[in-house]
């Protein structure tokens, strides 16, 4: 189903082209989001390009940064994380301001990507620009921490979640658990599992 959505968008595209009718914003980001679905992000960075040099009609309605978001996570869910960067810091070249969503998405291709460091640049960036995280984007970084065995720095973000008024959940707690369990940190994966008995 995923893949017959991104292959009827192209063939929407395709045809829309030939007609010589005017692609709009809306139109472009329904093709790439198809495309992030299908993880086929080689076609979602093709249309954001053809979108970058093609004649559209302007549309209120829709994010400036959504076809970008979309990309960079197609990137991701293929396991494309250099990709998904280039993609999140060539935004701003294009004129577009990253949001929640961006930032997440690349911490989140850090992280399968095993780029721990990276993950922890980009949300650094993410404080200086004042954009808000959310659940995603700590438990993005805690998963990012908890698989380059930064058990500290995973519980960093594990405390600065419930700082910044952000509701943990299982996926949250059970990656501190692991990042603690890998660093040998058993007391400390033992409150974990505590804490985490206590709200369900």
């Amino acid at each position: 189903e995923k893949a017959a959505e991104w292959v009827n968008a192209l063939k929407l595209y395709s045809v829309m082209a030939q007609q010589q009718v005017k692609s709009n914003a809306i139109t472009f980001s329904a093709a790439i989001s198809a495309c992030e679905k299908g993880g086929e992000w080689e076609k979602a960075l093709w249309l954001l390009k053809m979108f970058a040099h093609t004649e559209v009609t302007s549309s209120t309605s829709i994010r400036p940064a959504i076809m970008h978001n979309a990309a960079i996570s197609a990137c991701e869910k293929s396991n494309e994380w250099e990709n998904a960067l280039l993609l999140f810091s060539a935004m701003e070249l294009d004129g577009v301001e990253p949001d929640t969503i961006s930032f997440n998405a690349a911490i989140s291709a850090c992280e399968k990507g095993g780029e721990w460091k990276k993950a922890l640049q980009i949300l650094r960036l993410l404080v200086q620009r004042e954009v808000e995280p959310d659940r995603i984007t700590y438990s993005s970084m805690i998963s990012a921490c908890e698989k380059g065995h930064q058990w500290e720095n995973a519980l960093q973000m594990f405390k600065a979640m419930a700082e910044n008024e952000v509701e943990s959940n299982t996926v949250t707690f059970n990656a501190a658990i692991s990042a603690c369990e890998k660093g040998g940190e058993w007391e400390k994966a033992l409150n974990l599992v505590s804490m985490m008995a206590q709200r369900e």
